[in-house]
């Protein structure tokens, strides 16, 4: 049936509402923001923004903050996105082949991506605090004696990064079980049964059968993960404020940092417009290399 006069603008009344609110929350921000970065950005009423032009993207390059922050957010991605697909695979695996309580262990691993960052991460402060009131100070001094004095977990540089990974991997592995865990009972069991025919063992299957078969769910999680540790925030300015002597900022807590508590909103645009263009020229190598020979 061909549709006439009014008619065809009916399917595009139904989309105006959504696509209002992408131009109002999404894409104005991010003109916002890329006008800003260029300009030397005063927000008191009567001061004049001066127009600096690419100054504020040559200081990003020649901030050693910048730097630094930027190896720790390479760090801390690399180890929480490790843990979290390594332990999420192992879950997912164990969960598929679960004969009873296989709702009940998928709700408990999942549990803790529903929890509040803000919440958990109040909770690690506390489980890692540097006096003997800390549950794991308390534990290995107090109880199991296998450390003569605490551990400065939050005064010490080296030693905050504990909390702060292990409380990104503990978050995120529910997330990565359940995508795996989807991918997993996809793989049709005729593959496992040719294998045993040949004699494969667990390992083989896992090795030749299991992960060629959920590859691209592999590279799915992977992308979305380093995403998400390049994000890291809340956790780290919480648990450590970036410090000591911003020895644990990343790039995101640099970013507010500079923007809301130096007042430098075009530096900090101008950072979130580097940081963008880390992700996607990372994320588009991940897809590029990674997905090779791969029909999705």
């Amino acid at each position: 049936m061909r549709l006439h006069g009014f008619q065809r603008l009916i399917p595009y009344l139904f989309l105006l509402p959504g696509l209002l609110l992408f131009l109002t929350w999404m894409v104005y921000p991010l003109l916002r923001a890329l006008q800003i970065s260029v300009y030397d950005w005063k927000l008191l009423p009567g001061q004049v923004s001066q127009f600096v032009g690419l100054a504020n993207y040559r200081e990003v390059f020649t901030d050693p903050i910048f730097w630094s922050t930027l190896r720790n957010t390479l760090m801390y991605t690399v180890v929480t996105v490790t843990g979290q697909m390594a332990l999420g695979l192992v879950a997912a695996l164990l969960v598929h082949q679960a004969v009873r309580g296989r709702i009940f262990f998928r709700t408990l691993y999942y549990f803790p991506v529903i929890t509040s960052w803000v919440i958990v991460s109040l909770l690690f402060k506390y489980l890692f605090d540097s006096s003997r009131s800390g549950l794991i100070n308390y534990l290995l001094v107090a109880v199991l004696h296998l450390l003569p004095r605490e551990i400065g977990w939050l005064s010490d540089a080296r030693a905050a990064w504990a909390p702060i990974m292990s409380l990104g991997v503990w978050k995120g592995v529910g997330w990565s079980m359940m995508i795996f865990l989807a991918a997993l009972q996809m793989v049709p069991l005729e593959l496992y049964e040719v294998a045993s025919i040949d004699g494969a063992g667990g390992w083989r299957k896992l090795w030749n059968v299991t992960l060629p078969m959920i590859r691209p769910t592999l590279i799915f999680v992977l992308v979305m993960l380093v995403i998400g540790g390049f994000q890291a925030f809340i956790s780290i300015y919480l648990i450590t404020a970036g410090g000591p002597m911003q020895r644990t900022e990343v790039l995101l807590s640099h970013m507010y940092n500079q923007g809301f508590k130096y007042l430098k909103f075009g530096y900090g645009a101008a950072l979130s417009y580097v940081l963008a263009a880390i992700i996607a020229t990372i994320s588009f190598l991940q897809i590029k290399f990674l997905r090779r020979g791969v029909e999705v």
